[in-house]
């Protein structure tokens, strides 16, 4: 049988603990008309017999609708009933053994949990693969959860459609954004349902936009700027700049321009919680860009929603002390960015005072930078971007990563417009790992931009100004 791509869109896997006294053949017609684009047979504790008449009555109702109607493991019933296929585990018969059996024209799809297994079914000729378990599920106890990137790395290591397994349902399906996976098979959350053909035709509508989605998103958590030089003003140029869809959940107001600071308002952290719910629960980012946030509660709020929705890519800017060494933000709340939300960081990316703060020693030259770098990623788990900056070298910058260091020269550029210059390097590296960049990638290729912006010579405001975020936008780079 041949199948494209979208008749693994929705692959619903049947659940015969959910029953509860429906024939199962017209649940199976339920879910296809929701949007169910093709169904397998899972039953491992009834009778033979039974089976056949349950295959017999689910591949009628297959044919009427015209979806691809596969059985679990079973590769003789496959081939006694003519059904379209089979789904077999790593466990089970091989695929050369099954291809022999069924033919070249049946379906076979095979579990996978690794890219060695991945690539190892798609030489033998796998139809498509079966990759999980993603989230914990009460149908299989005994695997072992699937990692976001181990699904992304086989999704990219194959030619054939990869749909995600395994406790799947209406409030976690979001975390697949980014993965390239052709669908997902669903079990409890189709099957499980009272209401089959409504909540089907929600999850065909929620994983429809994350296969589809062309434009990764990124997100950025921070205080506004009424004057654009810096904070989500900054963020929100940089990432459009940078080709990722920016969306943003304000801290705070602020009152600034080119000359200083005002005033402040800090939004209430109820509200900033129900910013990151609605952004999560319906366009979730590929990666989160968290600038300053000066209040004990906020810091917690944001803390909260980055493990409750289990965000990824977090670049943090823990902006603390500015460039000259006066203090931005309160002892308190310095202790809460330590304790609450830079251990959940992929990436840091202090300043030379921050990472004094951080490190709790004096920083004066390049090894200093090296030392400071590895205390600061041993003690919070994550990497860290220390700037440089012109008091210690020029514009050098310093990766610390999985212990290991990494350079990125930088050269002086004179412009004394640098106004919300770290704001927008993170905003930038957070913009290319939304876009699947490695993170030695995402640093070169923000600090080419930031160079680029400050080169442009933008001068504007009486004060020190800000960049020009948009050079990058009549030109190819950054494509």
């Amino acid at each position: 049988m041949k199948l494209s791509k979208k008749d693994f869109l929705l692959y619903a896997v049947t659940d015969s603990h959910a029953l509860q006294g429906r024939p199962l053949y017209q649940l199976v017609e339920q879910a296809i008309r929701g949007g169910a684009t093709m169904i397998q047979l899972r039953e491992k504790q009834i009778k033979r017999e039974l089976l056949k008449k349950e295959a017999l009555e689910i591949k009628g109702i297959c044919q009427k609708y015209q979806i691809p109607f596969i059985i679990n493991d079973d590769v003789e019933l496959c081939q006694e009933l003519d059904l379209d296929g089979v789904h077999i585990g790593q466990d089970d018969l091989s695929i050369q053994k099954a291809r022999e059996i069924l033919g070249e024209d049946k379906i076979i799809g095979v579990s996978a949990h690794n890219v060695k297994e991945a690539k190892e079914a798609f030489e033998n000729g796998a139809s498509y693969l079966g990759v999980g378990a993603m989230f914990t599920t009460h149908t299989k106890t005994d695997v072992l959860q699937t990692s976001f990137q181990t699904l992304k790395e086989i999704c990219e290591s194959v030619k054939i459609p990869v749909v995600a397994i395994g406790g799947i349902q209406q409030n976690n399906i979001h975390q697949l954004v980014g993965t390239k996976i052709a669908g997902v098979a669903v079990v409890s959350a189709i099957f499980g349902s009272l209401r089959i053909q409504e909540d089907t035709q929600l999850l065909k509508e929620k994983i429809t936009r994350i296969v589809q989605q062309k434009l990764p998103a990124c997100l950025t958590i921070a205080g506004s700027d009424c004057s654009g030089g810096a904070g989500i003003q900054a963020d929100l140029k940089t990432m459009l700049a940078n080709r990722v869809y920016g969306m943003s959940a304000i801290t705070a107001l602020t009152a600034q321009n080119t000359m200083g600071v005002s005033g402040i308002m800090d939004v209430t952290p109820d509200f900033l919680k129900q910013q990151l719910d609605s952004i999560f629960l319906d366009i979730y980012p590929e990666a989160v860009k968290i600038g300053m946030v000066s209040n004990r509660q906020l810091i917690i709020s944001i803390a909260e929603k980055i493990k409750e929705y289990q965000a990824r890519n977090i670049v943090v800017d823990p902006v603390m002390v500015a460039t000259s060494g006066a203090k931005l933000i309160s002892d308190e709340a310095i202790s809460t960015l330590k304790e609450y939300l830079l251990p959940l960081a992929t990436v840091l990316t202090p300043n030379i005072p921050e990472a004094e703060v951080l490190s709790e020693m004096t920083i004066q030259n390049e090894d200093d930078m090296i030392n400071a770098a590895k205390l600061i990623g041993e003690n919070y788990h994550c990497a860290v971007l220390v700037k440089g900056g012109h008091s210690i070298n020029d514009a050098n910058d310093l990766l610390y990563q999985d212990g290991k260091i990494q350079w990125f020269q930088g050269k002086r550029i004179p412009n004394s417009n640098t106004h919300g210059t770290g704001c927008t390097l993170s905003s930038a590296i957070a913009s290319y790992l939304a876009r699947g960049y490695c993170l030695q990638d995402a640093v070169a290729k923000a600090k080419d931009y930031i160079s680029g912006a400050l080169a442009a010579m933008l001068d504007l405001g009486n004060g020190s100004g800000p960049m020009d975020h948009g050079y990058i936008l009549d030109k190819s780079v950054g494509k």
